[in-house]
């Protein structure tokens, strides 16, 4: 006997979870069902995979390495499904998705809205993560694609959706406010820029413009998010450094917003739709590329 795809199923669930309640629950099973199979699983590979503990469950070495191989099974049945489905000519199935908080909130809600009403068998499945967490959870198989900076993902594929620009928010009363043109980077001299925590990609990019700025950023202050981010620079002499969907959907829901871009070359990114590169799945995640790239220049309009 070999372990079956339900019990790898059950195996990366508890891996995720962390506790067996919690993975029953994922995996829509009754705790003892999921407990048996898992006994069940170790008793054909002679072996234990998890510790149970009064605090949750812990992998063993064993069950570290048989959830990583377990992964890659599951992924290459899911590509295998969905082949099958595109040669059929649908775009249907379930399709993981990871994508940057600095982008989400911002590019998800119209894109998904679009994307059910032409392909209503389509299941996206979204989660925020920082960018180097993407990176290993694209490899390792737990997100079938990514939105991100493709320069931080070698060896993958992707689709351009937007090159966004970098923008400052300030308080009302700042001198900085007093125009809505483009701002020059020199005109920042002395400033303490507001950024985003360690593991952002984005917050390696506000260090750079301040290096270049003569600016500096806080070390007392980081943001967990770019509205905690905006609202720390409206109550102080501190400058929010924003990326353009943000800062553009914001400006247009709040007219009193003071936003202004930074004029400078390096005051871009590059977003992309991002997969691994030996995906089978390249036709069907362009499509879905070509619906964020859409919905991001309307934003951005």
């Amino acid at each position: 006997m070999k372990p079956s795809l339900r019990q790898l199923q059950y195996l990366v669930a508890i891996a995720e979870a962390g506790t067996m309640s919690e993975a029953a629950k994922r995996t829509h099973v009754s705790q003892p069902s999921l407990s048996i199979q898992l006994k069940d699983m170790e008793f054909q590979l002679g072996a234990s995979l998890v510790e149970r503990g009064r605090k949750g469950t812990l992998l063993t070495p064993l069950g570290l390495e048989v959830v990583a191989r377990a992964r890659i099974i599951l992924r290459q049945i899911e590509d295998l499904q969905s082949i099958a489905r595109e040669a059929s000519g649908t775009l249907a199935g379930r399709v993981r998705l990871g994508v940057l908080p600095t982008v989400g909130p911002y590019l998800l809600p119209q894109a998904t809205r679009k994307l059910h009403e032409a392909y209503p068998e389509l299941r996206l499945t979204v989660r925020e993560e920082r960018t180097v967490d993407l990176e290993a959870h694209l490899s390792d198989g737990r997100f079938d694609m990514i939105i991100s900076t493709p320069e931080d993902h070698p060896g993958t594929r992707s689709h351009k959706i937007v090159k966004e620009n970098i923008y400052i928010c300030v308080a009302p009363d700042d001198s900085l406010a007093k125009e809505k043109v483009p701002i020059e980077l020199a005109e920042l001299k002395g400033r303490e820029f507001l950024t985003l925590g360690y593991g952002h990609k984005f917050a390696i990019v506000v260090n750079n413009l301040a290096g270049i700025a003569g600016a500096t950023t806080s070390g007392a202050y980081q943001g967990t998010s770019l509205d905690a981010i905006r609202q720390m620079a409206s109550m102080g002499e501190s400058v929010a450094v924003l990326p353009s969907l943000y800062a553009i959907s914001e400006a247009k829901r709040d007219p009193q917003l003071i936003v202004r871009q930074i004029d400078h070359p390096l005051a871009q990114r590059q977003v992309s739709l991002i997969w691994r590169d030996t995906s089978p799945m390249g036709a069907k995640y362009n499509t879905i590329g070509d619906v964020f790239e859409d919905i991001a220049t309307r934003i951005m309009s």
